[in-house]
C-alpha cells in the first residue's frame, strides 16, 4: 500500500487530479482523524462538523495548483495547517460578531498528549500567528507543531515519518514551544534551551 500511495502522491503532485481525488479518498480516515482531532482542541471557540472541516480543507489544498507534496509526511503536516487555518479564520470570524469568554492554550502536556483547551478565539488567532511566524524562521518546527500538537501524531510516530530519533524530535518540540511561547508572550528575551 505505501507503494501505491507514494505513486499517488507523486501523480497528485504533478496535478493529476484524479491521483488527487483518488489520494484523498485513499487517506480519508487518517484526514477525519486530524479534523476530529483538530476539532476537539478547539473545544467550544469553533462549533463546526468534522466532516466539514475535512472538505473545507481538501477545497483549500485542492484549490492551490502550486503546492508539493513529496511523501506522506508533508501532505499530512499540510492538511493538519490547512484544517488549523481554517479553525483559526472561522474563530476569528466568530469573535468578530460575538465578545466572550475566556481561554487557555497550553503546549504542555505528555510526550502523545498535547493539552489544548478553548474558550475564546483571540489566544486561538494569536498561536495562528505564532505558528505562522514560527514556519517562517523554522518550518521543520512549525510542521512538528501542526504534527503533534494539531494533529495528534506521537513522537514516535513522527520519529519514523521522518527517519530520525524520538529524542531529535523531543528536543525539537522543546524549542518550537520555547519558540512559541516567547512569539506569544513577545518576550524576545535569550535563545531557547536545545536540549
Amino acid at each position: 500500500m505505501e507503494t501505491e500511495l507514494d505513486a499517488l502522491i507523486q501523480r497528485a503532485d504533478q496535478a493529476d487530479p484524479v491521483a488527487a481525488d483518488k489520494l484523498f479518498r485513499m487517506l480519508y480516515h487518517e484526514l477525519h482523524r486530524l479534523a476530529e482531532i483538530q476539532l476537539r482542541r478547539a473545544n467550544a471557540a469553533v462549533t463546526l462538523g468534522t466532516t466539514t472541516l475535512l472538505h473545507e480543507a481538501y477545497l483549500n489544498i485542492s484549490g492551490r495548483p502550486q503546492l508539493s507534496f513529496p511523501d506522506r509526511l508533508r501532505f499530512l503536516a499540510y492538511a493538519s495547517r490547512a484544517m488549523r487555518g481554517l479553525i483559526i479564520d472561522y474563530a476569528r470570524r466568530r469573535r468578530a460578531r460575538k465578545r466572550g469568554s475566556n481561554f487557555e492554550v497550553t503546549l504542555e502536556g505528555a510526550e502523545g498528549v498535547a493539552a489544548f483547551s478553548v474558550a475564546d478565539e483571540q489566544e486561538l488567532s494569536q498561536l495562528g500567528d505564532a505558528l505562522d511566524e514560527l514556519a517562517a524562521i523554522e518550518p521543520r518546527l512549525a510542521e512538528l507543531v501542526d504534527l503533534h500538537f494539531f494533529g495528534g501524531f506521537s513522537f514516535t510516530e513522527i520519529a519514523g515519518l521522518r527517519g530520525v530519533s524520538d529524542r531529535t524530535v523531543q528536543r525539537d518540540w522543546r524549542k518550537a514551544r520555547a519558540l512559541l511561547h516567547r512569539s506569544i508572550l513577545g518576550d524576545g528575551e535569550g535563545e531557547p534551551a536545545a536540549g
